[in-house]
C-alpha cells in the first residue's frame, strides 16, 4: 500500500510590523531547508513561510556535516525572498537568528543552567552544543532568496562521534513540543528583526555580546588550512570575529571556533 504523506497543518503568527509568519508543520521530511530550496528554485517560494518537521531524516549542519534528529526536536527553516529581505545583510542573519534561538530556549530553561552563543552560529547549553543555525542563499527568476535553518535539541541529543551534545530535557522541567518552540522562536525572531530595523546592528551586537562567550575567552580557530589561537576580543561592525593573538590582532571572516573549557 502506497504511503501518502499527511497534509501539513498551517498556522499564522502575526508580525509586529504587519503581515505574518506562515508556519507549516509536517510530520516527516528529509530536510526542512531542502524543501524550502526546492520551492524557491521552482518559483513556488513565499516570503516568511516557515517549515517545521516533527521528524527530519536528512538534516544538515554547518560545513556539510550531517545533523541527526532522533525525533522530538526542533527542525525549522524560514524562507526569505528579495535582495533586502527584512533589510538584513546576509552576514548578520546568524546573529539575529542566534539571539532569537537563545531567548526562545531561555523561556523554557530551568534555573541553574547556562546558555551561551558561540560565534558564528551555535547555541551552547552548559558548554555543549544544543542548537545551531545554517544560512543558505541563492536566486531564482532574478529574485534573491535566503533560507534560515534552525535546529535545537529539545527532547534528546543525537549521538555524534567526537562531539559532546546537549538537549533541553536533560535540565528537567517542562519541555516544549517542537510546534510550541517554533511559535516562540518566530515571535522572538520578529522582535529582533524589529530591533535591527529600529536601532541597527549596533544593538544586535551589544545583545549578542551579552549572551555570547565573554571577551577574553581562549579560542582556537580552524579556517581552511589555517589554524591559530587567541583570545576573543569582540565583534566588528559587520559581525567579524576579533581575536587577540601572539602575533597581533586578527579578524576572522569565517571558520570553525573551538572554545577552551571553562569552569
Amino acid at each position: 500500500m502506497t504511503h501518502i504523506p499527511a497534509r501539513p497543518s498551517i498556522s499564522s503568527i502575526p508580525r509586529t510590523g504587519g503581515g505574518a509568519w506562515l508556519l507549516e508543520v509536517h510530520d516527516r521530511l528529509g530536510s526542512t531547508s531542502d524543501l524550502c530550496r526546492e520551492r524557491l528554485d521552482a518559483g513556488q517560494g513565499a516570503n516568511g513561510v516557515a517549515i517545521l518537521a516533527l521528524k527530519q531524516t536528512a538534516g544538515r549542519g554547518s560545513r556539510g556535516r550531517e545533523w541527526s534528529d532522533p525525533g522530538g526536536n526542533l527542525a525549522l527553516s524560514v524562507m526569505l525572498m528579495g535582495q533586502g529581505a527584512d533589510d538584513v545583510p546576509v552576514g548578520l542573519w546568524p546573529f539575529i537568528a542566534g539571539l532569537a534561538l537563545y531567548d526562545a530556549v531561555a523561556d523554557f530553561l530551568p534555573a541553574g543552567h547556562r546558555l551561551e552563543l558561540k560565534w558564528p552560529n551555535d547555541l551552547l547549553l552548559d558548554g555543549r552544543k544544543m542548537a545551531g543555525i545554517l544560512i543558505e542563499t541563492g536566486s531564482a527568476g532574478g529574485i534573491a532568496w535566503q533560507v534560515i535553518g534552525m535546529g535545537a535539541n529539545l527532547r534528546c541529543a543525537p549521538v555524534i562521534a567526537g562531539r559532546d551534545v546537549a538537549c533541553l530535557a536533560e535540565c528537567g522541567g517542562d519541555v516544549p513540543t517542537a510546534p510550541d518552540m517554533a511559535q516562540v522562536l518566530l515571535r522572538r525572531l520578529d522582535g529582533w528583526l524589529a530591533c535591527h530595523a529600529a536601532q541597527g546592528f549596533g544593538a544586535i551586537r551589544t545583545a549578542w555580546l551579552e549572551r555570547g562567550h565573554p571577551v577574553g575567552t581562549k579560542v582556537d580557530v580552524k579556517a581552511g588550512n589555517r589554524q591559530f589561537s587567541g583570545t576573543f576580543a569582540g565583534l566588528a561592525d559587520d559581525g567579524i570575529l576579533l581575536l587577540h593573538t601572539a602575533s597581533g590582532p586578527v579578524r576572522v571572516v569565517t571558520g570553525e571556533v573551538l572554545l577552551a573549557p571553562r569552569g
